[in-house]
Parts: C-alpha cells; structure tokens; sequence
C-alpha cells in the first residue's frame, strides 16, 4: 500500500501526465481495493481519475473470493444462477467503484470519474444481444459515470450505435487496427445522431475507443524474431507505437470533421482514444514505454498498477509525444509489411484472440463462481 510520502515524493511524472492533458485511469478492480479505501487513495495522491475493468480482471478477483465471502453466501441461500451471481457481484463492485469517484465525475464534468464494465464476451458476435446486455448493465449498475464496455467486432458497430443512441456512456473495447477503429468513430457518431434525433443531452453521453498497444508489438516482434535479420530486428517495439500514433491521427481528422462540427454545436462530446494494454510484455523494454511515448493532449491511459507504480517512480513525460510522429509511423509500419509481415492479418488474429481470451476468463471466472455457491450452499437450508 502506498504512502501519502511517497505519493507526493514521486507524483511528478503523473502530475505531468494529467497536465499534458491525459487522463490516468486503473487498468483493475477488486472489491478488497475497494474497501481498503487504496482507490480512493489512487484517485488522491496518483492522479487516478478512472478505472477500467474486463472479465480477466473480474476473473482474478472474484476468483481469489477474497472480500466476497459474505455476498457469496448470501447469493448462494438464494438459489440464484451462476451468471446472475457473476452480474450481482461485478456490478456491485463497479456501483462502488463509480460511488469512490463522483467527485471527479462532477469535478470533470462528466469527462472523467468513469467506472467500465463489459458485456458478457460470449455475446461479442451478437449484435441483439450485446445491445440487450449493455441497457442491462446501465440498469443495474445505476450510476451516471458508468461506462458499458462493447467489443469493436463486426457485430459490436451497430451495437455501439444503438446503445449510444439510447443515451447510454460507452467503452469501446479491443481495438487493433486503423480500419476498425475508423469505424468505430462512425458507429460512435451515428449514435450520437440518433440521440440527437431523439432529443436526448448529447453533452451527458460520453465514450473512449480503447485501442490496444502492447498486443501489437508482442504479435509482430515475435515475427521479427523469427526472421532474425537486422532489418527485422531493428523494428522491434515500433509497430505498437506506430499504431497507436496514426490512430491519433484518425482521431484528429474526424474530430475536426463538417459532420463532428455539427454535433458539436449539438453539446456533444468527443470519442477520446484510450490507450489499452499499456503494461509492457518485453522486459527488454523500458517498462513505462508506452505512457511516455503516448502522451497527446485529449487522450486516457489506462495502466495496471505495476505501470502507475513504475511511472510515478520513473517516468519520463516530455511534452506531446503523438502528435508530428505520423510520417515515421507510416514509414515503419510500411518496413514491417515489407518484410512479408501482413498487417491486416496481425489485426485480425489479435481481436480473434482478444476476443477468445476474454470468453476464457468468463467460463473461468464462472467456474470458480459455481464451486463457491456449491460449497457455500452445503448447509444453507
């Protein structure tokens, strides 16, 4: 557990982070972070302003089953199904999560202080039922700085649409690629346009695009590998950042488009990027990487704790480090698909693992739930 001391000794680099205009969310959550009063602790001396969570995070906490003993129990008396068990306790979490940070959310208005949870993975290529899911969780949740997570698969674009034009704060998940995330832009301001035809407050409806970094690198640096040449190897731990920077790019050109400038009359907010998957893989590399080589102004990181704890120690923030960098970026991603190395094809394995990754989690995090009910429920009645 952090101290205020060594909080305020090494908030340097994250201070400067906030400055540049980047929002910290965590990357994590656990109803024992919760009741230890440690994120509330984050959002004062850290420069927290966010939290983030999928079902590999739900997994790791609520199948430690600390801290949810008591309502495991409870659950259990009542006979409930093990997905209903699964929704109550996630959801109880983040309504306590978002309690912990309304004062950012009215302090930001609106803009921060935002709490993330994902519809069930096993629905990502179901458009019906992913919208279904996301009303749902809004519902049961019941917090206005709720933001429902819905995955950028092929039938996650309308869901996104549908759901953000009922008024409803959206996380875009598991993005790899320019092209998806160009369209996740549009599914995001077709909804806006259908809130505004319904004559809902665009300026309450807010959304981030969390396109993922480290997942780049891990796939095509494992390539480079494989090829071993000098060529090869001297483009190891580029592609992410290259990436990430051209979709900041996008992002740029969309925003400043005739069809944002009329919704922006309209009060509404711009989709910011979110930096996903920021905790460094390769430990050849410098373990904040990809907080220091990603700082633009209007964007979030998210970073597990170990990436908050290494940059509030040492950080490097030197001003924007996005914006400028467009030109190499396309050159060194033109360098990767020269060596035979398809782009397209790396995209589209990582959001078919990313995808499959989180649906391993939930069947996990469903099983270790199932055990506990089964155990808690011996001498119930």
């Amino acid at each position: 557990m952090i101290t205020v001391s060594e909080a305020t000794a090494n908030a340097g680099a994250l201070k400067r982070l906030s400055d540049e205009g980047v929002s910290i969310w965590l990357d994590d959550l656990s109803r024992r972070r919760i009741e230890s009063g440690n994120l509330a602790e984050l959002v004062e001396t850290r420069n927290v302003v966010g939290v983030t969570t999928n079902p590999s995070i739900f997994q790791a906490a609520i199948g430690s089953g600390e801290g949810y003993e008591e309502q495991l129990a409870e659950l259990a008396v009542r006979g409930v199904t093990v997905e209903e068990a699964v929704r109550m306790m996630t959801t109880a979490d983040v309504r306590a999560a978002a309690d912990v940070l309304h004062s950012v959310h009215t302090a930001t208005d609106g803009r921060d202080g935002r709490v993330s949870i994902e519809v069930d993975p096993r629905l990502a290529h179901r458009t019906a039922a992913t919208i279904a899911e996301a009303k749902q969780l809004a519902w049961l949740v019941d917090r206005p700085n709720v933001m429902i997570k819905i995955p950028a698969t092929k039938a996650g674009l309308p869901a996104i649409t549908e759901v953000v034009g009922l008024g409803i704060s959206v996380n875009v998940t598991l993005i790899f690629s320019l092209e998806r995330y160009r369209e996740v832009m549009d599914a995001y301001l077709a909804g806006l346009e259908k809130a505004r035809a319904a004559g809902l407050d665009l300026s309450r409806i807010h959304s981030v695009a969390s396109f993922f970094v480290s997942r780049v690198d891990s796939e095509i640096d494992k390539r480079l590998t494989v090829l071993g040449t000098d060529e090869a190897l001297a483009l190891k731990g580029k592609a992410a950042l290259a990436n990430a920077r051209l979709a900041y790019e996008a992002y740029e050109a969309v925003f400043a488009g005739p069809r944002w400038t009329a919704l922006a009359g309209a009060k509404a907010n711009k989709q910011r990027p979110l930096w996903a998957s920021t905790g460094v893989k390769d430990p050849a590399y410098k373990d904040t990487l990809y907080v220091d080589e990603l700082v633009a102004p209007g964007t979030v990181n998210t970073m597990p704790e170990a990436t908050l704890d290494a940059t509030a120690d040492h950080g490097r923030i030197s001003g924007n480090t996005v914006s400028g960098g467009y030109a190499q970026a396309r050159a060194d991603l033109a360098a990767v698909e020269r060596l035979g190395i398809s782009y397209d094809e790396v995209v589209r394995r990582l959001e078919d693992e990313g995808v499959a990754k989180f649906e391993a989690a939930w069947e996990d995090l469903l099983t270790a739930v199932t055990k506990a009910l089964d155990s808690k429920g011996v001498d119930g009645e």
